[in-house]
């Protein structure tokens, strides 16, 4: 069975991230990027299918500017077979415009999953796996915490506010990763060189017969609001004086 994991590339989630000063953007100047912690499970979680049995091939699929092999490189270290990068240059694109590019890449190479991360540190939005399973009429499983292929089958454990809901789908499927569902793998050294000789492809949405049109436009990026520091009461009375006080209430 195939298997198409995208990754994206983000801020490290290390970096404290800056605003610019035109509040126009997030300040990217010499800022560590990395893969998407989530997508980075989901690479995870492929390679652990084939090591599995389950899994025969490995595709990496990245969206975005040129730096984004960078990120398909270290998919291809961990273990990936090959990749695929999709260069949309420095077009700004929502997450209909990224299901929509990976809606082509699915039907071109038919895997029998799909992995996604279910959402991405920056953007936050957890749209794309949704987008993407509805485009190419696929069920979908999102928050997985634990994935078991049996057969013709995939069955998911995904996390919900009550508890856990176990689904079973049919394959092909689309799944989208939670943080617990794995831990990814150390990358070393000699892997990063394999990982260089691993054929990395490349395409364009105009090769897709994709025309992106950005719908959504950014006003203002906005720093969050520095809390106050704490302060420490003697007693239970003085705490419940200080609420009343921040409340309001006589």
């Amino acid at each position: 069975m195939k298997v198409l994991v995208t990754v994206k590339r983000a801020v490290d989630y290390s970096v404290k991230v800056r605003v610019k000063a035109d509040n126009t953007q997030v300040d990217l100047n010499n800022v560590k990027m990395s893969i998407n912690p989530f997508c980075e499970i989901a690479v995870e979680e492929a390679l652990r299918l084939r090591e599995a049995g389950v899994a025969s091939e490995i595709v990496v699929v990245s969206i975005g500017p040129k730096q984004a092999q960078d990120q398909i490189r270290t998919a291809l270290a961990m273990g990936a077979d090959r990749g695929i990068w999709i260069d949309t240059g420095d077009t700004e694109l929502n997450a209909l415009g990224i299901a929509r590019l990976l809606s082509r890449v699915v039907e071109t190479e038919q895997p029998g999953l799909i992995l996604l991360g279910k959402q991405a540190i920056d953007s936050d939005n957890n749209q794309t796996g949704q987008m993407l399973a509805a485009l190419c009429d696929l069920p979908q499983a999102t928050f997985a915490s634990k994935v078991v292929v049996t057969g013709a089958q995939v069955v998911v454990t995904r996390e919900i506010d009550g508890g856990l809901q176990t689904l079973e789908l049919d394959l092909p499927a689309v799944i989208t990763t939670d943080l617990r569902l794995n831990e990814p793998r150390y990358v070393k050294l000699p892997e990063i060189m394999k990982a260089k000789k691993k054929p990395l492809a490349t395409t364009s949405p105009e090769q897709l017969g994709i025309s992106l049109e950005n719908t959504l436009s950014l006003l203002r990026v906005d720093p969050p609001t520095e809390r106050s520091p704490g302060i420490r009461v003697e007693n239970v009375e003085q705490l419940i004086e200080h609420l009343k006080h921040q409340a309001k209430v006589l």
